[in-house]
This record gives C-alpha cells, sequence and structure tokens, in this order.
C-alpha cells in the first residue's frame, strides 16, 4: 500500500488526526478575509462584462500575417474602446468592440481593411445586441436560485436542516470568491463565465456531503456515549474523508490548470481563460469549504442543541475524572446505560488529536476467569 494510501486508512480508523473543528476560528477568520477581499475587489473594479451583456461588434478577418497586438491596437484607434482580438485556427482574427451601434461598425470594418490590407468584403461583421446577455444573466439566476432551494430542501431531508443551511452558506462561500477574484484579475465574463460558475456548485455540494454522510453515520446514538462530542466526531469525519477530498480536488484541478495555464496562457484562447478560470477557484475554493466552513459549521449549530451540551458536560466531566484517578478515558469504565459503540476502533484516539494511537487491551481475555491462561 502507498504512504497516502495508508495515511488514508490511518484517517479513516481514527488512528491518527488533525483538529480541524477545533481550529475553526482560524479558518473562520480566513474566509472572512478572503471573502472581504473578494466583495471590495467586486466593489472597485467591477467585472469586465463580455460584449454578450454589454453588446457590441464581432468582426471576422480572413488569415493574415497582422499579429494580435497590432490587430488589438487597429481597433481599438478605429473605435475609441477596449478591443479584445483572438487568433483562429484558420489564421485569422476575431476581433470585439463592444458599446458600438451599426453606423459605427460600419466605420470600424472600413479602417481594419485598411489597416490590415485586407479588402472590406473579406472581413465579416456581427452585431450583438445587450439583450440576449440578459436573457442569459436572467436564466442563470433563476437556475442559481431553484437549485440552491433544491439543495436546502435535499439537505434538510437526508440529513438535517443545520446540514442544509451550513452547504448553503458554503456555496455562497464559493460563489462570491470565485466572482471576486474575476474582479480582481479583470477577467471578461461570458457565457462561458456563467457555465463555469453553475459547474462548481455540484462539485462543491458533492464534496460537502460526502462529509456529512461520513458525520451523519459516526453520529448515530451519539448521546449513548461520553467518549466523544459531536465537535470531535464530526472532526473524525472529516479527517476519515481527507484523502478521497484531496484526491478528487487534485484529479479534477489537473486538467483545468491545463486548459487554464497552457490552453487560455500559452495559445491564447480566451473562451478557454473563462471557463477554466472559475473551475479552477470554484474547485479550489469547494473543496476548502468543504472542510473548513461546512462541517465546523454544522458542528457550532449542533452544539446549540440542549442535548448535546449536556453531552459535551458528561464527556468534560468523565475526562476530567479520569485524569484525576490517573486512567486514560479508554479504560475508565462506562456508565451502566451507556452502550458501547460497536463502530468505534478500540483504543482509538480521540478527535482533533495528531499521533498514533495507544496499542489496544486485548478484549475476552480471560473473561469470566481471574487469569486469562487457559486451564
Amino acid at each position: 500500500m502507498s504512504k497516502l494510501g495508508n495515511l488514508g486508512a490511518r484517517l479513516y480508523r481514527g488512528e491518527v488526526g488533525y483538529d480541524f473543528v477545533g481550529k475553526r476560528k482560524i479558518w473562520y477568520g480566513i474566509s472572512i478575509l478572503i471573502t472581504i477581499t473578494a466583495i471590495v475587489g467586486l466593489a472597485v473594479r467591477g467585472l469586465n462584462m463580455g460584449i454578450e451583456f454589454e453588446g457590441g461588434a464581432v468582426f471576422t478577418t480572413p488569415k493574415t500575417s497582422v499579429s494580435v497586438a497590432q490587430a488589438e491596437k487597429y481597433a481599438e484607434d478605429a473605435s475609441g474602446h477596449d478591443a479584445v482580438v483572438q487568433e483562429l485556427g484558420s489564421g485569422g482574427l476575431r476581433i470585439q468592440v463592444a458599446g458600438v451601434d451599426t453606423a459605427k461598425s460600419d466605420q470600424i470594418k472600413a479602417d481594419l481593411a485598411k489597416d490590415m490590407d485586407i479588402k472590406s468584403d473579406d472581413i465579416n461583421a456581427d452585431l450583438v445586441g445587450p439583450s440576449w446577455g440578459e436573457q442569459i444573466s436572467q436564466k442563470a439566476w433563476t437556475g442559481l436560485i431553484i437549485f440552491m432551494v433544491l439543495v436546502v430542501i435535499y439537505l434538510a431531508i437526508a440529513f438535517e436542516w443545520r446540514m442544509a443551511v451550513a452547504a448553503l452558506i458554503a456555496l455562497i462561500h464559493d460563489i462570491t470568491i470565485t466572482v471576486g477574484v474575476y474582479a480582481l484579475v479583470g477577467f471578461e465574463v461570458t457565457q462561458g463565465t456563467i457555465i463555469g460558475l453553475l459547474t462548481i456548485l455540484g462539485y462543491s455540494l458533492y464534496d460537502t456531503v460526502v462529509v456529512f454522510d461520513s458525520l451523519k453515520e459516526q453520529s448515530k446514538d451519539l448521546t449513548k456515549q461520553t467518549r466523544w462530542t459531536y465537535s470531535e466526531v464530526a472532526n473524525r469525519s472529516i479527517n476519515s474523508t481527507l484523502v478521497r477530498s484531496i484526491n478528487t480536488t487534485v484529479v479534477a484541478l489537473l486538467p483545468v490548470a491545463g486548459l487554464l495555464f497552457i490552453g487560455g496562457g500559452f495559445l491564447g484562447a480566451g473562451m478557454l481563460n473563462d471557463i477554466s478560470l472559475s473551475l479552477f477557484v470554484g474547485l479550489a475554493a469547494g473543496a476548502y469549504s468543504s472542510i473548513f466552513i461546512a462541517t465546523p459549521l454544522v458542528a457550532d449549530l449542533k452544539e446549540t442543541e440542549p442535548a448535546m451540551k449536556a453531552l459535551k458536560k458528561r464527556v468534560l466531566a468523565k475526562r476530567a475524572a479520569a485524569a484525576a484517578k490517573g486512567e486514560s478515558v479508554e479504560s475508565a469504565p462506562q456508565a451502566e446505560d451507556e452502550e458501547p459503540q460497536d463502530d468505534e476502533p478500540a483504543g482509538a484516539t480521540p478527535a482533533g488529536v495528531v499521533g498514533p494511537r495507544t496499542q489496544p487491551a486485548s478484549r475476552g481475555r480471560g473473561r469470566g476467569r481471574p487469569s486469562g491462561k487457559r486451564r
């Protein structure tokens, strides 16, 4: 078994672990700082909306020796607006100029033909109205709202309302960060961006539900024992699915990174930039929020319940009593009404403790006899 696989098995069994939930205030602080930065960037710089949302003209040229940089300068000089130029596979250029009407479009086409030494009839000009982008935006918002409502309903039924609230907050967290990054880097918002934003919602939710499912399974009959608090069980759920979350995130990010840095960076494919940046940032934010935000939020909400508050007091009292007697929690006797946790590995380290577990004592040895030796 590989080292990573061995670590994953030990995390799953609770032999080692990291205190994610115990350090939740740190993660909350980091998320708040990132979110504020994203909101400030969005308010100050705003989004660089593409031609589909603002309207304008798109000029397509035949094969030409004019470089992208030169064509961009020609288009900006002719229109007085910023231009976006992409090189096509045929060797031609696609030139986008936002905020121009029909009359202005004809003048820009004539100027481009002259500067680029191309016949005016060979340049194809298309006008794009802003109404298309508005329709797409409205449908995207409608789809987003319906998606979130269905998510809350499903999680509330399949798990509980606290998990639904935590998942919703995590989704809003991921969307805010992704949109804020777009504002900060100045990438153009196109239909590819909308597709990317809607795609990351499903991935972020999937990663969160995996942890929630583990938490639901491990917290059954939790109040019937006095070894673990709800926060510690939540922390164990994160640790038991940690390697899986890392693997799925890395595998998902690798092809997206190829699109963003190779396809978009070296090949200059603008549409690849639009969709790959939203996917890259969204996937990373989704993996982060499922581990550091969603599950700690569930623990905070759950431990406001009277039953969980009482459980935490009993657990801490039992540990204090065991410490006073110089005993470990594992060796301390259980209460008469306490049921043993069958799915709990013997001698497992409490959630949130990093390090090897203690060697479990053999169970059933010499049961019913003073000595474990056979007669």
